[in-house]
């Protein structure tokens, strides 16, 4: 079976996050898995520090995080360059990545020790950032790229393309480009549709757009989004955000151009039974709370069975 290493990583910040992220590290260790931390991160004393970066996951079995989607994110980073897949422990308030709650720790461990767990791909999206042709960025996001207007005040003035062909110009807040995992996070609160994790597409969502057609749109994950900055003595500065982590001071004129990542995200899941998509159904009304009394489901098999 060969030796088995698990990188455990946590919200440092919250006690909460670190008290869970030593109880996984205790009760891997137990277990005879060899644990591997980050430098600095007050975890275990008896763990591997490695510094944190690029080679930080190279090598281990799976990564595991302790807090919000945030961390989430963070750890994707370490995670996505490794190939390995992430696994996180929900300690923020809506959760939608994570997949243990702080009361199934116990279990989550058993699981890992185990290996009962499955590993789904989450699509990413590439970002380059370009300016008169050539290229001056590039990056990566899980859940979306947007490109925001820099000054509160201001707007800024974009033209929009789809596949090598120019669609629209706004004058507004933004344009969020997002992937089906990151339909819940910003691209939502821009107004964008949810869609289920299994879809392979694109989004784009416009922010506060001003303009008569500024729909969310939904395209296929082989095309390539672009969005042009208007150059114009008027216009403020403009940023790019990916996953509101990587940030990239755009220049006037630029043009950021966004596909589907070459590297994805690997999830680990531990819910193997339930069917991706009712898992998704299911979690989307735990975290917004959403009325579902009264439902009566498929109660006509039930009943045919007391027939």
């Amino acid at each position: 079976m060969g030796h088995r290493t698990v990188l455990v990583t946590a919200h440092t910040g919250r006690e909460n996050a670190l008290r869970s992220a030593r109880f996984v590290a205790e009760r891997l260790t137990a277990a005879g898995i060899t644990v591997r931390t980050l430098a600095g991160e007050p975890i275990s004393p008896s763990a591997q520090e490695v510094p944190p970066g690029d080679e930080a996951a190279e090598g281990v079995e799976l990564v595991i995080v302790a807090g919000g989607d945030g961390s989430l994110l963070r750890a994707a980073e370490l995670s996505r360059p490794a190939k390995v897949p992430l696994i996180g422990v929900n300690l923020g308030h809506v959760g939608f990545l994570a997949e243990a709650e702080p009361d199934g720790l116990a279990d989550l461990v058993e699981r890992v020790v185990a290996r009962d767990y499955a590993v789904e791909q989450r699509m990413t999206i590439d970002v380059t950032v370009r300016r008169n042709g050539a290229g001056v960025a590039s990056t990566w996001a899980l859940n979306e790229a947007t490109v925001e207007k820099a000054a509160r005040e201001r707007v800024i003035e974009v033209i929009i393309e789809v596949d090598g062909r120019p669609l629209s110009r706004w004058g507004g807040d933004g344009v969020v480009c997002s992937t089906p995992t990151g339909s819940t996070a910003y691209a939502f609160s821009a107004g964008g549709p949810v869609v289920w994790p299994e879809v392979e597409a694109l989004l784009m969502v416009p922010i506060s757009a001003h303009a008569l057609f500024a729909p969310p749109m939904v395209v296929s994950p082989q095309s390539v989004l672009a969005i042009e900055l208007i150059v114009a003595s008027e216009t403020s500065g403009a940023v790019l955000w990916c996953d509101g982590r990587r940030k990239v001071d755009l220049p006037p004129g630029a043009r950021v151009e966004a596909r589907r990542g070459a590297l994805p995200v690997l999830l680990a899941r531990l819910q193997v039974t339930e069917s991706g998509g009712g898992r998704f159904t299911d979690r989307l009304v735990a975290k917004f709370g959403l009325p579902v009394a009264g439902w009566r489901g498929r109660t006509w098999e039930d009943a045919g069975k007391h027939a």
